[in-house]
């Protein structure tokens, strides 16, 4: 199949209209198992039905939904492709925005919300794809199994990791994945325009830290004060210098950055062809190495009182093959006096840049965008995919984006005004429609 004039406008318009529609559904994922996922999946399962696609509403607990949509392909001998997304957002303050983070309001060129970059921008472009192959009867080559999960961001708990574990017939004869947090571009210093394709993710390692003392008044001496020993441990953590580890998707991306730009890949310094990549540098800076930041704090309850125990959460992200050296770490570390409880463990991936299905997403973004030049590289944080990965299934990150040189893309995730320009989304929706139909 190939785009007409009248349907490419089609596309256009449709994922507009959903990007605005889904970011208007408040679908807050709060911690800690509190989200509703509820109306956002009734609402896609809602617009799949309108063009005659059949789907399924899958609830893990009460409001925590996610919709899985079968299409199937022409070649039954060649195995499925999922393409996922999730629906739930992280929480925002209206305060803190310009406007309102649940208006999908079209402003400056870009459609405003939270969950205009994570991910409802690729639920629509999703959405929008099969929406136009139902209304002209297209079928692809290969089976194609939609899943737009809940809770993706805690953890994938009462989301994706629920569906693999308790329905993994959903993703049976399916060998591929695609997902988030990928095929977006970037402007080097140099004017190039490269696009980083996500080939590895780092793994996930959410611990509680609580540390044991002595309760007592606040006016006494008190050496076994559990606040001060959970500080002790915290400083440590948080101020640790973890050691630079090069992994090989990390090390296919300087190697292409250097190639480039024409800056000499020193392993030694770095930091050249890190500046090369502009904003995105800091996330890049991310995957030199494991990272541990604690993020909460918990103890006592009135300001005279020392506490007898005193606790902390700790995000720790651990690169492909380093997963031991950050536990054993952060449990020398925090000595005998703190206990280290794994809350969320999750593994890293890494597969390889290459294939069909990776020749697919090149050809799709040159078909847009013939002066990009597709690039893997190591994202910081992690999809959805990790729990597909436990069914054998191989995945990438592939959202793709023709992004402004200037907009700090990868600070916008979970941001204060968050928003995607209306340009990119329709690039990305004609991007994607290009790599399904040859997938």
């Amino acid at each position: 199949m190939k785009l007409t004039d009248a349907q490419r406008q089609e596309l256009e318009e449709d994922v507009v209209k959903l990007c605005q529609e889904l970011i208007q559904i408040p679908s807050v994922n709060y911690g800690e198992g509190k989200g509703d996922e509820k109306a956002a999946a009734e609402y896609v399962a809602a617009k799949m039905k309108e063009v005659g696609i059949e789907s399924k509403i899958y609830e893990s607990a009460p409001n925590r939904c996610s919709v899985v949509a079968r299409i199937e392909g022409r070649d039954k001998s060649k195995p499925g492709l999922v393409v996922n997304g999730h629906l739930d957002v992280v929480p925002a303050n209206a305060a803190d925005w310009s406007v309102d983070p649940f208006s999908g309001a079209i402003k400056d060129g870009c459609i405003w919300g939270r969950g205009a970059v994570d991910m409802k921008n690729m639920d629509a472009m999703i959405l929008a794809v099969i929406r136009l192959w139902a209304k002209h009867n297209y079928q692809p080559e290969r089976t194609i199994v939609i899943v737009f999960f809940a809770d993706e961001e805690a953890g994938g708990i009462y989301g994706s990791r629920w569906m693999a574990e308790k329905h993994p017939e959903v993703f049976a004869g399916c060998s591929e994945t695609v997902s988030e947090v990928g095929g977006f571009s970037l402007t080097l210093l140099s004017g190039k325009r490269v696009y980083a394709i996500e080939a590895s993710q780092k793994g996930i390692e959410w611990m509680r830290l609580t540390a044991e003392g002595v309760a007592g008044h606040g006016s006494m001496v008190n050496n076994a004060n559990a606040v001060t020993r959970l500080s002790e441990a915290i400083a440590k953590i948080g101020n640790y210098t973890w050691p630079q580890r090069i992994t090989k998707t990390s090390d296919l991306f300087f190697q292409k950055i250097s190639e480039i730009s024409g800056k000499p890949y020193d392993k030694n310094n770095l930091q050249p062809l890190i500046d090369e990549v502009g904003p995105m540098g800091k996330m890049i800076g991310a995957t030199l190495c494991n990272t541990t930041n604690p993020t909460m704090l918990e103890a006592g309850y009135k300001a005279n009182v020392i506490p007898q125990s005193a606790s902390a959460v700790v995000d720790g992200r651990t690169l492909p093959g380093y997963e031991k050296e950050l536990l054993d770490t952060v449990r020398s570390l925090v000595g005998e006096h703190v206990k280290v409880e794994s809350l969320v463990s999750d593994i890293p991936l890494e597969v390889e840049f290459g294939g069909p299905l990776v020749d697919a997403m090149i050809a799709a973004i040159k078909s847009e965008d013939p002066d990009g030049i597709p690039i893997p590289y190591l994202l910081s944080g992690g999809t959805d995919n990790k729990a597909l990965a436990k069914l054998g299934i191989v995945g990438y990150g592939f959202s793709p984006l023709k992004l402004p040189p200037d907009l700090d893309f990868t600070g916008l995730f979970h941001g204060i005004d968050e928003r995607v320009p209306v340009d990119s989304l329709q690039f990305g929706a004609r991007t994607l429609f290009h790599f399904l139909v040859n997938a």
